[in-house]
Formats: C-alpha cells, structure tokens, sequence
C-alpha cells in the first residue's frame, strides 16, 4: 500500500526519522516480523526495529521512475518490518515522502491514524520533545486473539465460524469459478500481477442523482454503485450469474478506530441478473445480497476459500475476479509544521484482480456528490484501450439510471459513440 506526498519546505530528516520510529513503537503491528512453522505463521513483535527511511537525490524526470520501483519492491515479512519510507530529495525545497505498507499489517482505514500521528511525532521532535499521546486501548496482536475466540471452531457446531461457513456455503453453492470478461488476451497460467489503471470521474449532477436514488430507495449509495457495475458486466457477455468482491472495514469496535492493522475483510456479493429485471428491481436483489453478506462477514476470506474447497489457481483470484471499492471513509493527511504537502501521483503497475472498480466519494462545499473513480486492469488480459472503454461504459450506465433508473437492463445502453 503506497502513499506518495509532495513536501515543500525544508526537511529535517533526523525528526522525521524519529518520528517514524515513534509511530511505530506506538503500533505494535507496524514493527511485527511474519515467520512460519510447519507451514503455520506466527507473529513476533520486535521491540528493537528501527524506521527504514532512505533518503535520495532525483530529477523531477527520474522521479516517477524511482517512485513507482520503490512501491512495487516487495517484502522480505520475516526479516523486514511491514513499514518502509523513502523521501526524495528533488530540490532544495522540494521533497517527495514514500511511504509503503504491507497490506498484511494496514488497511485503507489506517492510513488515517498513521499519518495522524507521523504528522503529531515529527512536530514534537522538531520542538526537541516526544509526542504526548495517550497509550492506544488494544494492540492489533488483542485484536487477533479476540477475534479466535470470538469465532470458534469449525469443529464446534455452535459457533460463529460454524453458522457462518453454513451460510457461504448455501449462498455460494455452483458459483462461477471464472467470470467470462472481455479480455484481450488468454488467462496466462501464472498471473504476474502486472496491472495499469484509467480515472474516471461522476459529475455532480449524475452523483446527485445516484445519491438521491439511493435515498429514495433505502440503499447505500456502494449498493447502487454495485447494481450499476452488475449492468455493464451482464451487457459486456459475463452472463446472469455475477459474483462480485466487496469489503467491509471490520472495525466493529470504536477501540479500534485510531489503531493501524488490518481489519478489513471481503466479502463476496453473488447477484442474479436474469429477466431483465428493472434496475430498481436489480437494486433490491443487491440490497438483499448486501445485508445477508454483511451478517456474516466475520470469516477471515483465506479461511472461507479453504473451508469451501475451491481450487486454487496460480492464475486467478479464487471465487471471484472483480472487485468494487468505495472509499469514504475519512481520508489520512500527512501535516508537518512548516512544509507544504500535496498529494503525489503514483502510477499503478500492479492488480491484485482482473479488475478492480474504485470509487472516491468527495464532499465539496459547494454542493453535489461527485464521484472521483478508477479502473485498475490486470495487464495480463486487458489493453489500455479495452479498459478505457470499459471506464466509458460504466460512466454511461451511471448517467443512464441517474437519469431514469426505471429502465430495464436490456434498455440501458453500453454502446459507445461509433
């Protein structure tokens, strides 16, 4: 998980890397080695580690170069903490902060916390003091512990992990193991995680219009998104039965709020689009598949794959192929007495999916829900252009139901111009 920010104003390395030290002495999970034994992980919390900040002199040329091979190298998880830093040095008073988190330690939600208190700790050591906080309620180590005992074993009928196997069972019982896209190219048999992306943007009038569906028809806003997402696949050749892979934030507890780790799970959303349904009918079957996935989204998804049985594949993502992300939760700012900061574009060039539909929900003050989005592809079987498309398309059928969501699926267009 990389953040880039741009930094204007003088640096001073030797607080920042105090700073990052002080951080991570405050979130355990951030100086946690992963060592395996017999094939089972433990956790080994290293009181000693130190931040891994390196410092580099760039071109503005060179820099996108430098940024995007420093947050692709991977993790060493038994020997090198989940955290690294880099800042680059562009200018005299111009800077780019790195920093790179293993997703096995963060989650989206974390980056707020993490760069909270980065921005708290370097103000303290450049004032010559340490930061004042309170010691955080729990560690992500309390976490892992409460969440066994709160599942239970499979073994044991009564348990949570037990009721819930049942029901991903039942509700995923002769899924697709493969969703048919339109690709470009044949699956490879390894996949190499090679991935790029395309923005996209929802002006204020159509994220009004989708809000205010959403409203009317006692969704979610991600529910209408994921109806929408469910109409271009259909009328693109996935067919009726579409599995989707979603995310809950898992932080079922406002102890957790402030702490770093990651409690994010997936979920998957099995809908059926067949009939023709009209979209507000469409809608509330996701409404349904939404509150029953969410009642039952405490299964760790590793564990669900394995308790299902589903073959594994070195080729694909297990269960389902796309994934639809909704970011509005409260997003990390990094701020530092005396420097200007601004978010640094980072390019994607990696996929964890086939596809992975992301959107952003802004909160202007003058009105109106735009949505800023994306689309990552996996390079392996897209071309730029094919995703290009593909982002046109569901920015249309957006427009479509904003417009009239009493049209049926056949009605709502996904041909392009030409």
């Amino acid at each position: 998980m990389p953040y880039a920010v741009r930094l204007t104003g003088t640096v001073d390395e030797t607080a920042l890397a105090a700073a990052l030290k002080d951080v991570m002495d405050r979130h355990d999970v951030l100086r946690t080695l992963i060592t395996t034994d017999d094939g089972r992980p433990s956790q080994y919390v290293d009181a000693d580690a130190t931040a891994d900040l390196t410092v580099h002199t760039v071109t503005e040329a060179g820099l996108p170069a430098e940024l995007a091979a420093a947050a692709s190298a991977s993790f060493d998880l038994s020997v090198q903490v989940p955290l690294r830093a880099r800042l680059f040095h562009t200018g005299a008073e111009s800077h780019v902060l790195l920093l790179v988190v293993h997703h096995i330690a963060a989650d989206g939600w974390s980056m707020a916390p993490l760069l909270g208190d980065l921005s708290r700790a370097y103000a303290a050591r450049c004032a010559g003091g340490v930061p004042g906080w309170d010691a955080l309620p729990v560690q992500y180590a309390d976490y892992a512990v409460w969440q066994r005992e709160v599942l239970g074993s499979e073994e044991d009928p009564a348990s949570v992990m037990s009721g819930q196997l049942a029901y991903w069972r039942g509700v995923l019982e002769g899924s697709p193991a493969e969703l048919v896209l339109p690709v470009d190219r044949a699956r490879p048999a390894v996949a190499s995680g090679r991935g790029g992306s395309v923005p996209f943007a929802v002006d204020a009038v159509v994220g009004e219009g989708l809000a205010r569906l959403a409203r009317e028809r006692g969704v979610s806003l991600f529910m209408v998104l994921h109806a929408a997402l469910l109409v271009v696949l259909s009328r693109v050749g996935a067919g009726e039965d579409l599995p989707v892979g979603a995310a809950v934030a898992g932080r079922s507890d406002e102890g957790l709020d402030d702490l770093v780790g990651f409690f994010v799970n997936t979920v998957v959303l099995r809908t059926d689009v067949s009939g023709d349904p009209v979209f507000t009918e469409l809608l509330e079957r996701v409404r349904e598949v939404h509150l029953g996935a969410h009642a039952h989204a405490d299964v760790p998804f590793d564990r669900l794959v394995d308790a299902l049985g589903v073959e594994r594949s070195a080729a694909r993502q297990p269960l389902f192929q796309v994934m639809l992300v909704l970011q509005n939760n409260t997003q990390g700012r990094l701020g530092l007495p005396g420097i200007e900061s601004a978010p640094e574009p980072l390019e994607i060039d990696t996929a964890k999916f086939d596809l992975t539909v992301h959107f952003e929900e802004n909160q202007p003050a003058g009105g109106g829900q735009p949505l800023n989005g994306g689309l990552v592809y996996a390079r392996d079987l897209f071309d730029h252009e094919t995703a290009g498309r593909l982002a046109e398309r569901i920015t249309q059928v957006l427009r479509h139901i904003a417009a009239d969501p009493a049209g049926r699926l056949s009605q709502l267009e996904v041909l392009l111009p030409g």
